[in-house]
């Protein structure tokens, strides 16, 4: 692979060569990236339901036991 970029101007290697993975590959890039952002959104959203859960059942659970002792 070298030797075939050897002879070749710098543009062709740093611009032109991305910018055609870029083309061809773009579509296939965004779903990816797409994807990655959409689960991580997900996973904070599952993350927040949970810690939300867990604060409303103490809530619930500490004043139902002080009212239960008298």
């Amino acid at each position: 692979m070298r030797e075939i970029f050897t002879g070749m101007p710098w543009w062709v290697k740093w611009i032109a060569v991305p910018v055609i993975a870029l083309v061809v590959f773009g579509g296939l890039i965004a779903s990816v990236v797409g994807f990655v952002i959409g689960l991580l959104f997900k996973v904070l959203v599952f993350a927040a339901l949970v810690g939300g859960l867990i604060y409303v059942v103490r809530k619930f659970t500490s004043s139902s036991s002080s009212r239960g002792d008298w």
